[in-house]
């Protein structure tokens, strides 16, 4: 994935803007909050302006008046209350309104920005699987997480203060130049100042701050892949070799971390001098045009209050460059992620998919994951519904890229898919999945209730749905036999369940999804005899009379199949009965092995030819 190429504050604001303009349509559902919060903002800058006056008034017609040996004017007890009162009651109406626009701004900025994260989720889960086998998982967790949870404070904590400050400047250069135009102009030399020390710095500071946070994705990449590999890790002894590469770009993370951080307040600390120097001139020329009377002591007062809140933006600008730089890195990383578009998507045709019978028929299909460089070569098949086909061949054949095709986890480079005699690319993706139920080697569950995992194949499914489910894949014994029954949770990715546990819980899970079209690909690859036996039998009874799908290395799977095919390079070689295609002593030895084996599987429940006519299940 690309990478900013921004390199000074003053390309990393067009990022921001970018960014801003592309949540403008999340930004529109927060107008009353924003515009409660713009409202708050001003009153805090009106009142900004007039907290000095109260001490000007008091110096100007008191202190001055009740100079040495001069009496004291009559109600200057009341005047001082007063004026006590109004930068106490000033300061008050400031304080509060300077919490409500930054309340109401951080909740319209959290809200924005918990719905961007949502849609970038959603987003990533409708990427096609040829995004995703070249993606990092890390990479992409950072983006979810760290990318927006960083766009989230630089909001609150630098944007948000940035442009009050920035509104405040302005207001207060205003009245400065009405109370005394020339002190004003000595008062802005330091702009042209801090451009030039600032500019140089800041290009500096954002180069390593972007090189800093490719470096976070780096790390959260390399995290999550031992950790996600543990068992090979440990198993391997590799913790030692994986630590060491990992402390080197931990520290090479630190490395610009802190480079940034020196970076950051080098510049701090030079506006400092810069605002020390302005200050100290204005309070020089100030004081001796009250002396000549061309300004009151009072006014001067105010001026270099004024001066002091005017020059905050300064500092907030090299408080905030590095926080904006990365803010800015992060929302162009977030909207490269969103401009993928995935590659299976719904035709502007597209309808719903009727309830399948399972007559499936590939015409000239070939598939293509990158151009030039074909999986699958102009396949044809025919394949009844209710038949049972097994797809055998060498690795890296094609059998899996010829499956996913029925859920159309990938589209046909050439040629068409077929089922029912209807195109899948005429109809609708969720539509054409709901009807097709698939049983991998590596049953992947998630790390929530077993019920829960189950009701996956088919979200709202009753209680009674999924115990059904689970008696016909050989779990319910098991799940009941367990200290919270159907409520215990398991871990990621069903670590806390043997194999055979999982993949009974993956039958399951496909079993109540009721799909008249079932793959099951090296569904029993890995099993000891015992759990084979049980996979076995859950395996017939969630085919039982749907068109199948299996896909195996080991012949034995399919010497009962109506239809075996075989595929070497990505062509079909061979199809036809196993006695054909395996060979017929193979086959007939093999056949009685898995009829002795499954003799007990008799088909259990209603199929898609008893009862519902299709089994696909409709909500």
């Amino acid at each position: 994935m690309a990478s900013s190429t921004a390199t000074t504050l003053r390309q990393a604001v067009p990022g921001l803007v970018q960014t801003t303009r592309r949540f403008s349509p999340h930004l529109r559902g927060e107008r009353k909050v924003i515009a409660g919060g713009s409202v708050a903002l001003l009153a805090e800058v009106v009142l900004r302006l007039i907290e000095p006056w109260p001490l000007k008034y008091v110096i100007d017609t008191i202190v001055e008046a009740s100079g040495p040996g001069a009496s004291v004017p009559a109600g200057a007890t009341k005047v001082l209350a007063l004026a006590a009162l109004a930068v106490v009651g000033v300061t008050g109406l400031r304080a509060l309104a300077s919490y409500l626009s930054t309340v109401a701004f951080a909740l319209a900025g959290n809200r924005v920005l918990t719905s961007v994260r949502a849609q970038l989720y959603g987003h990533l889960q409708r990427l096609s699987l040829s995004f995703h086998s070249k993606a990092r998982s890390g990479e992409l967790l950072t983006r979810i997480t760290g990318d927006v949870g960083r766009l989230q404070e630089v909001a609150v904590t630098a944007a948000l203060p940035l442009v009050g400050n920035v509104v405040t400047l302005f207001g207060m250069v205003a009245v400065m130049l009405w109370v005394d135009p020339v002190l004003t102009l000595v008062a802005l030399v330091a702009l042209p100042a801090f451009a030039v020390t600032g500019v140089r710095m800041t290009r500096a500071i954002t180069t390593v701050s972007r090189t800093q946070r490719r470096q976070e994705g780096q790390l959260a990449s390399v995290a999550a892949e031992s950790l996600g590999a543990i068992k090979v890790v440990q198993a391997y002894s590799l913790e030692a070799t994986l630590e060491e590469s990992f402390a080197a770009s931990n520290n090479k993370s630190l490395r610009d971390g802190v480079k940034g951080k020196r970076l950051s307040a080098g510049l701090e600390r030079r506006t400092d001098v810069l605002v020390a120097m302005a200050t100290g001139l204005v309070l020089y020329l100030g004081a001796r045009r009250v002396l000549s009377g061309a300004l009151t002591a009072g006014e001067l007062v105010v001026f270099i209050s004024y001066l002091k809140q005017a020059f905050k933006p300064l500092r907030d600008v090299a408080k905030y460059t590095a926080r904006l730089a990365k803010a800015s890195a992060s929302g162009e990383r977030i909207i490269e992620l969103l401009d993928v578009m995935p590659d299976i998507v719904d035709a502007p045709h597209a309808r719903k998919a009727p309830a399948f019978r399972g007559e499936v028929r590939l015409r000239g299909v070939s598939l293509a994951y990158e151009p030039g460089r074909p999986v699958l070569h102009q396949v044809d098949l025919h394949v009844r519904p209710g038949q049972r086909v097994g797809v055998v061949g060498p690795s890296g054949a094609g059998k899996s890229s010829l499956v996913a095709l029925l859920a159309r986890l990938h589209d046909p480079s050439e040629g068409k898919v077929l089922v029912d005699g209807h195109d899948l690319r005429d109809l609708t993706l969720e539509s054409v999945r709901r009807q097709v139920a698939i049983v991998l080697q590596d049953s992947v569950l998630f790390a929530t209730s077993i019920r829960e995992n189950i009701a996956y194949g088919a979200p709202g499914a009753s209680d009674d749905e999924i115990e059904a489910a689970a008696r016909l894949a050989n779990a319910h014994d098991f799940v009941t036999a367990l200290p919270e029954g159907y409520d215990t949770v398991v871990g990621e990715r069903g670590a806390t369940l043997s194999g055979g546990q999982r993949q009974r819980i993956a039958i399951a899970r496909a079993a109540v999804r009721q799909a008249p079209i079932v793959v099951l690909d090296e569904a029993m690859a890995g099993l000891d005899q015992d759990n084979e036996e049980a996979v076995d039998s859950a395996l017939r009874r969630l085919t039982a009379g749907r068109t199948t799908f299996v896909i195996a290395h080991d012949h034995a799977a399919v010497v009962d199949a109506d239809l075996v095919v075989r595929i070497e390079g990505g062509r079909i070689v061979a199809q036809g009965p196993p006695e054909d295609v395996l060979g017929t002593n193979e086959a007939q030895a093999r056949r009685a092995r898995r009829h002795r084996s499954s003799r007990l599987a008799a088909p259990v429940g209603r199929g898609p030819t008893a009862g519902r006519g299709t089994g696909a299940r409709t909500r």
